[in-house]
């Protein structure tokens, strides 16, 4: 699966794209999920774990909302991919966010990552963690 890793990184977005502004814009989400073509699994789950708690969704629609959810407090957010690896059909990709509350010029940084399980070509979950030491523990991964 030499190119599971190279599959999930063409689809993240370079850091100087606001996520946030995608994800909430109706066109500009529909066009980030056209761009993705048949690579997103129509029964897609994902998952989100933060601050000791954590939420599953189903679906394409699901996958926006998890988006939605997570990027609920943060009027701007930027992510930079630090590093991708990947064992069998999962992908781990680590992520250096950052992200800008309404109302504050102030930027807070995130170490995140994300588990990405890739079967016969399709995306069929993915798992987003604001703590990469609950990722590691969750997903069996060890740091590179």
């Amino acid at each position: 699966m030499a190119g599971t890793a190279d599959l999930i990184r063409a689809l993240l977005p370079p850091p100087e794209v606001d996520l946030a502004r995608v994800v909430r814009d109706d066109e500009a989400f529909a066009a980030t999920v056209a761009a993705a073509g048949d690579l997103l699994d129509p029964g897609l789950e994902s998952a989100a774990f933060w601050l000791g708690g954590g939420r599953s969704y189903r679906g394409v629609e699901g996958f926006r909302r998890m988006w939605l959810d997570w990027l609920e407090p943060w009027a701007a957010y930027h992510a930079r991919v630090e590093a991708i690896f990947e064992e069998d059909d999962r992908v781990v990709v680590l992520i250096r966010d950052r992200g800008r509350h309404p109302g504050s010029e102030a930027e807070v940084e995130l170490l995140a990552g994300s588990v990405w399980t890739v079967r016969a070509g399709k995306i069929t979950r993915v798992e987003l963690y604001a703590n990469r030491e609950e990722l590691f523990e969750a997903s069996g991964f060890s740091p590179p």
